[in-house]
């Protein structure tokens, strides 16, 4: 029986590794991928050719390893050049060393770590189930986690969510045994140390991470001040020595926040940065006042089920959003019947009262970031990984549980009945794999580039241009930031990997500045946005292309709309002549982004 639940064990992480390995490098790199990839590759912004046109094969040397390069030195780029914590960045740089001689995709090799992570983070899951529950609870705990297709989509990310989710985990499976301890009169040096050095670490990997500590230690102190209302496991109640457990919580989180003080002055600097800024502003009218109210259960469902629905016909978008709303209504009422016994047992209230409340906390906590600081995070679901644990726990718990059978009433009295329904365990176990079922098939979906789209979608943007291209184009980025010039990367990359490497030389890139290099260099700033284009159209015509006419000239300009665009912009031509471009208004297209076709003839 033992090797049964061990080999069920092992099935379940291959079945997640399988997923989250699988047409790993399908999707194209998107404007934050790009950003792990020049801090982690040891490079930064500044090795970008800005303000003249390469080819796109001239991308193969901004995305080599540079190995030499230290964390120190990571540490130092992302402090200036972004707004992270700078813990993940090194930890993918020595991967990268570690797999450089690996015959794959730089993508793959980038995108595998956070893959594998979210392997281990499914035997967390088991592990932190097993102890806090019960090892069938464990089992399913970890099915959950293994076939989600918010867990597989995070997990094929080249950025740093599953390595926060897994210590999530381990900061929960620390927080119920730091729990049992305080209502035990014990003390396991290991534990308490283990769980102070989870949550020091959370902070250097994702700055939400702070979120989840603040929701840990408000659990521990709700449920220390709220003893009395416990029920108890053994024949006597546990016994809590309140002013004990206070100071020894006290100690664990001044430790924890001095831990933190080392990166303090770069995160609150990090606060006021205008990177900060892409956020969906939180507007005081009615519809954002009530958006966070369905976008939030709208993530939740994207836990368990993930059917098309971006770039689909309305009316196929409306069935899919509808499938996936009543599959998750008839799952949460299959498992109504569980959450009751879960919590009224003494064996299993101290655990599931923790995830609950540690949920609970860290949706108040969303909450007000959006009606107190204006930030509408609920419009982002990938935020969601700094709970997705603790759901996936309670929901496998709930799956572990035996369905209670219906009682009857008849006269004066009840009686059980269920003449023909199967056995209250076999009934829950084909609701497993029904679960199993449907994950599987989101999964599917995910990997195979149906769901969860990349923002931006620069693969689309590069098959629209080269469908209405010349053979020679040039597109080019009008760039205000250093977020537009990973954003602007983004799409090169996806041109590139749509294309002809044999024509790489006649299809260009260029980022054009909105303000002069000059005024940029001399404030030792990063270029800064300003109101109008004017200064754009005078740095395209400045710029030296090799291109002869005809040729396409494509500009990505963000904020701009559709009558914006002059009807006639200005090239170099290589022989030393100006040349028009004339706009064509039939070739406007906006992708999170608008860009725009113009026909450059002789």
């Amino acid at each position: 029986m033992k090797a049964r639940h061990y080999l069920t064990l092992a099935a379940i992480v291959l079945l997640g590794a399988l997923l989250r390995f699988w047409h790993l490098d399908l999707k194209p790199m998107w404007l934050d991928e790009v950003i792990t990839a020049l801090f982690s590759l040891g490079r930064n912004y500044y090795e970008v050719p800005l303000n003249e046109a390469f080819s796109l094969s001239a991308l193969e040397r901004i995305f080599i390893l540079k190995a030499e390069t230290s964390c120190a030195q990571i540490a130092q780029t992302i402090a200036s050049q972004s707004v992270h914590p700078p813990l993940f960045f090194c930890w993918m740089h020595d991967w990268l060393r570690w797999v450089e001689a690996v015959p794959l995709s730089w993508v793959w090799k980038l995108r595998a770590l956070p893959a594998l992570i979210g392997v281990v983070a499914i035997a967390a899951l088991y592990q932190l189930n097993r102890v806090a529950f019960s090892p069938r609870a464990g089992l399913t705990g970890a099915m959950v986690m293994a076939v989600s297709p918010f867990a597989v989509y995070l997990s094929q990310e080249a950025r740093h969510y599953t390595l926060p989710m897994l210590l999530v985990i381990l900061a929960l499976l620390g927080l119920y045994q730091v729990q049992t301890d305080l209502y035990q009169r014990q003390f396991r040096p290991g534990i308490w140390i283990g769980w102070i050095m989870v949550n020091s670490l959370g902070f250097y990997v994702h700055y939400f991470f702070l979120l989840a500590f603040v929701a840990q230690v408000a659990t521990l102190l709700v449920n220390i001040l709220t003893f009395k209302s416990l029920p108890t496991v053994h024949p006597s109640p546990y016994t809590l020595h309140r002013r004990r457990a206070l100071m020894a919580v006290t100690l664990a989180t001044t430790a924890v926040c001095l831990a933190y003080l080392p990166w303090l002055p770069t995160f609150l600097s990090h606060i006021s940065r205008p990177e900060t800024n892409w956020m969906k502003p939180f507007e005081p009218d009615w519809m954002d006042t009530i958006a966070p109210l369905y976008q939030f259960p709208m993530g939740w469902i994207l836990m368990a089920i993930a059917l098309p629905v971006e770039n689909q016909p309305v009316w196929l978008a409306v069935v899919m959003v509808l499938l996936m709303v009543v599959f998750t209504a008839w799952l949460l009422w299959q498992l109504s019947g569980s959450f009751g016994p879960l919590w009224s047992d003494p064996e299993t209230h101290l655990a599931t009262r923790m995830l609950v409340m540690f949920v609970l906390c860290v949706v108040l906590e969303f909450l007000a970031i959006v009606y107190i600081l204006g930030k509408d995070i609920t419009s982002v679901p990938r935020y969601n990984f700094l709970y997705f644990p603790a759901v996936c726990a309670l929901l496998g718990a709930c799956l572990a549980q035996p369905k209670p059978p219906k009682r009857v009433a008849t006269g004066e009295t009840q009686r059980q009945t269920r003449p023909f329904s199967p056995p209250p365990f076999l009934a829950q176990h084909a609701l497993i794999w029904i679960v199993l079922f449907v994950g599987v098939l989101s999964s599917t979906l995910v990997v195979s580039n149906q769901v969860f789209l990349k923002p931006y979608q620069p693969d689309q943007i590069a098959r629209q241009v080269r469908l209405e291209s010349e053979a020679s184009f040039l597109m080019s980025m009008a760039y205000g930031d250093l977020q537009d010039v990973a954003l602007g990367l983004s799409v090169a990359l996806a041109l590139r990997d749509t294309g002809d490497r044999a024509q790489a030389s006649q299809q260009l890139f260029a980022f054009i500045p909105r303000v002069s290099p000059a005024n940029a260099a001399s404030t030792g700033d990063r270029p800064q946005a300003t109101p109008t284009y004017a200064q754009v159209w005078q740095n395209l015509a400045a710029l030296k292309q090799p291109l002869s006419t005809p040729l396409s000239l494509w500009l990505l300009a963000p904020g701009l709309r559709r009558t914006d665009y002059p009807p006639v912009l200005s090239l170099r031509h290589p022989a030393g002549r100006m040349i028009d471009c004339t706009v064509d208004r039939d070739r406007f297209y906006r992708r999170g982004i608008p860009y725009q076709l113009y026909r450059c003839e002789s």
